[in-house]
C-alpha cells in the first residue's frame, strides 16, 4: 500500500514542479457492462478550460480514458465516471480500483440517469465496509472557490427529485462523490447540445471546479 501512495504522491510532485507545462491530467473511467461510460463527450474539455481560467489551474485540454483495471489511473489524482446503463467491476479491477481511491485518488461518478443502482452494487464491491452517505451542504466540496448553500445544483429534470450528493468516506477522507438526479456533467456539455441557459451551465461547471478543486488538495 506505502508503495502505490508514494507513486501517487510522486506523480502529483513532478506536476507541480513543472507546472509552467500542462503536465496534470484528469481521467475518465472507462468501464465494462455495457453501459455508456464514454457519454458527455464535451463535458471534462469544458470543465477543464474553466479550472485553468478561473482556478489558475494548469491542466492538460484533453481528459485521458483510464480502464479501471489499469494501474495508469494512479497517475491522475481526478476521474470522471458517467452514464445511463450496467457497470461491471471484475475482480482485478474491484482490488484496482480500491487500492486507487484508499492512495489519494478521487472518482467522481455522475449519474447521467439509470446508472444509480449499477454504480451502487460495484462500488459496494469496492468498499464492503462502507455506504455512501448524503454529504450535508456544510461539506467542503460545497465550500470551495464557488459556494453552494443548499448543494447540487439541478440540471436536467428526470423523475422530479431533488438533486443529492452522495460519498463514500474513507477514514476521514472523501474518496467518491456520487452526483445523483442533477446530470452535472450534461451541465459542462458545448451550449449546442442541450441549449441550456447560461446562468445553469455556469453553476454546473462552478460544482465541477469545487469537485476538482477539492480531489487536488485533499490527497
Amino acid at each position: 500500500m506505502k508503495k502505490y501512495i508514494l507513486i501517487f504522491l510522486s506523480v502529483i510532485a513532478a506536476n507541480l514542479a513543472f507546472a509552467q507545462q500542462p503536465t496534470i491530467k484528469i481521467g475518465k473511467l472507462k468501464y465494462g457492462g455495457g453501459g455508456d461510460w464514454y457519454a458527455n463527450k464535451t463535458s471534462l474539455p469544458n470543465l477543464i478550460k474553466f479550472c485553468n481560467q478561473n482556478l489558475k489551474m494548469n491542466i492538460f485540454p484533453e481528459e485521458d480514458i483510464i480502464e479501471v483495471g489499469s494501474t495508469d489511473i494512479f497517475q491522475y489524482p481526478f476521474i470522471h465516471m458517467t452514464g445511463h446503463g450496467n457497470v461491471v467491476f471484475n475482480d482485478g479491477e474491484v482490488q484496482n480500483l480500491r487500492r486507487y481511491l484508499i492512495s489519494g485518488g478521487f472518482l467522481h461518478i455522475d449519474d447521467n440517469y439509470g446508472l444509480n443502482k449499477f454504480i451502487r452494487r460495484e462500488m459496494k464491491k469496492v468498499f464492503p465496509e462502507l455506504e455512501f452517505v448524503e454529504l450535508p451542504f456544510s461539506h467542503p466540496v460545497y465550500q470551495q472557490k464557488y459556494k453552494f448553500a443548499t448543494g447540487l445544483p439541478k440540471v436536467h429534470e428526470h423523475d422530479g427529485n431533488a438533486p443529492q450528493g452522495f460519498g463514500l468516506i474513507w477514514q476521514g477522507r472523501l474518496v467518491c462523490y456520487f452526483s445523483y438526479e442533477c446530470d452535472l456533467g450534461n451541465g459542462w456539455e458545448d451550449r449546442s447540445v442541450y441549449n441550456d441557459p447560461e446562468e445553469l451551465r455556469t453553476k454546473a461547471l462552478q460544482m465541477g471546479a469545487n469537485l476538482v478543486q477539492y480531489a487536488f488538495t485533499s490527497y
